[in-house]
């Protein structure tokens, strides 16, 4: 019986939508049809350069985008018409409206944590909640942050329960792309809604868990940092906490003695091993920080914005196409394409 290819189209190439298509094309099981925006910037034309059919997300924008030496295979529309699933990589608020066509023509859709989390009904981080998104039609991928929060919480959640989780999420200002539009910041700025919106959405996902984040902006635009508070049902020794850490998948630890001192040397680690864009798919934790005192577990860990829900993207397909019930199955599949494991 020859193997299922699932077809996957991308709507919004932009920080997200660029990193799931080169994703895609590690894929053995997935193809990837193309690529639609309405951009016609270097973006989308290094997105031709690598070969990727272009497509127009709204059709007026169609003759822009061949005016400015794009070969526009086709609209939004005629995307759909070849697709299984697309993945909505669109900016905040436009995949909800986005939603309709992909209604329309019947197919499956992944929303980016953007959108609320009505807009697909089930919130998704694979090593979490991956049955839930099989055979779905639409999933949310949920943000960066909430994605770093559910994969390390989930971990301690398996092995020692947790009473309450506090976690202050120092956010990075902008992306790095758009730094000349939204930045730097000269200050700090709090989100002062008390549970920050993170809290609540990892809840989305875990919903038992007992959770409560504060956050703030600064001026970076490297990663984000969190600094975790765990009180767990079942006080761990430091070196229980490190061991769970070591076994869970894009998890990984890192020494501040190996001159990890910040954001940045982790991701200058990555450009070293030449990561692609020196992406962190992982949830780098520093191990120094990992701290059992008074019944409670510490840690500080850096949420790449750019890169740690590439891989839940890739899985989300699988799940929802099923064509892999299994869902540590489809995170090995993932890892081991991107080059996490050996």
């Amino acid at each position: 019986m020859p193997k299922k290819i699932v077809k996957v189209g991308i709507n919004g190439y932009g920080v997200i939508g660029k990193r799931v298509a080169d994703a895609i094309k590690l894929q053995d099981d997935m193809e990837l049809v193309g690529v639609a925006d309405i951009a016609y910037d270097y973006r989308v034309k290094v997105a031709a350069l690598k070969g990727y059919n272009i497509y127009a997300s709204i059709p007026e924008k169609r003759r822009e985008m061949e005016a400015a030496g794009l070969d526009v295979k086709g609209t939004l529309e005629d995307l759909m018409k070849e697709v299984d699933i697309i993945v909505d990589c669109t900016p905040k608020g436009v995949g909800a409206k986005n939603r309709l066509i992909y209604e329309r023509h019947g197919k499956k859709a992944i929303f980016q944590g953007g959108e609320k989390h009505e807009v697909a009904g089930v919130s998704f981080v694979a090593q979490c909640n991956y049955n839930q998104a099989i055979g779905k039609q639409f999933v949310r991928v949920v943000s960066c942050n909430t994605t770093g929060l559910c994969r390390t919480l989930n971990a301690i959640k398996n092995e020692f329960g947790i009473k309450r989780a506090r976690a202050v999420l120092v956010r990075r200002g902008c992306d790095p792309w758009e730094s000349s539009r939204q930045g730097p910041l000269n200050t700090v700025v709090p989100e002062v809604k008390i549970p920050s919106h993170q809290g609540p959405d990892a809840q989305t996902v875990i919903p038992d868990l007992n959770i409560v984040t504060m956050a703030c902006n600064v001026p970076v635009t490297l990663s984000h940092m969190h600094f975790v508070m765990v009180e767990p049902k079942e006080v761990p020794s430091r070196d229980e906490v490190i061991k769970v850490f070591r076994k869970t998948p894009r998890v990984k630890l890192f020494r501040a003695s190996d001159g990890f001192d910040g954001l940045q040397a982790i991701i200058e680690y990555h450009r070293d091993i030449l990561r692609p864009r020196a992406d962190v798919w992982e949830v780098p934790i520093w191990e120094e920080s990992i701290t059992v005192s008074d019944g409670e577990i510490f840690w500080i860990m850096q949420v790449h914005n750019e890169a740690i829900v590439i891989p839940e993207n890739i899985d989300a397909i699988r799940a929802m196409m099923e064509i892999e019930l299994d869902g540590l199955k489809s995170i090995e599949k993932t890892d081991r394409s991107l080059g996490l494991i050996g």
